[in-house]
């Protein structure tokens, strides 16, 4: 009880969920993993590009947050979709040697995390929808 006393009350629902915060501190980790990239312009180009995939995701969750669960559904799919975009420009800075073999399995560690997180809240958020969408549909007809 003296947590939930503890516990700001936050303004915007978005900082409650515990996924926005994982978002925050993968942003956090690709800036410091970045931070060293080399002077050459395409790898510093690739690494800005990391970072704004990496802002996706809690961009996504914080947007969607504040619409209907329908479309709060639809950018948790988004924050999906930059999730897979560093999936992708991980293995690509692995493959290039500008991330160690512990840095990607450090990153593909938490966006494995992120994305099981995203699903779970998905799949909470459709199936309180559901019944929801139904009763709204004979709100609209009377």
């Amino acid at each position: 009880m003296e947590n939930e006393q503890e516990k700001p009350i936050t303004f915007f629902r978005f900082e409650d969920l515990r996924i926005y915060h994982k978002a925050l501190e993968y942003i956090n980790w690709a800036y410091s993993v970045s931070k060293n990239s080399k002077d050459d312009p395409y790898v510093r180009f690739f690494f800005e590009r990391f970072i704004s995939s990496a802002n996706g995701i809690a961009l996504n969750i914080a947007e969607g947050s504040s619409r209907n669960k329908s479309q709060f559904v639809y950018y948790l799919k988004m924050a999906k979709s930059s999730v897979r975009e560093c999936v992708v420009l991980s293995t690509i800075a692995q493959n290039r040697t500008w991330f160690s073999k512990e840095v990607y399995e450090d990153s593909k560690n938490h966006l494995m995390e992120m994305t099981k997180m995203i699903g779970a809240l998905i799949g909470s958020l459709q199936r309180s929808t559901r019944p929801e969408e139904h009763s709204n549909d004979e709100e609209e007809t009377e």
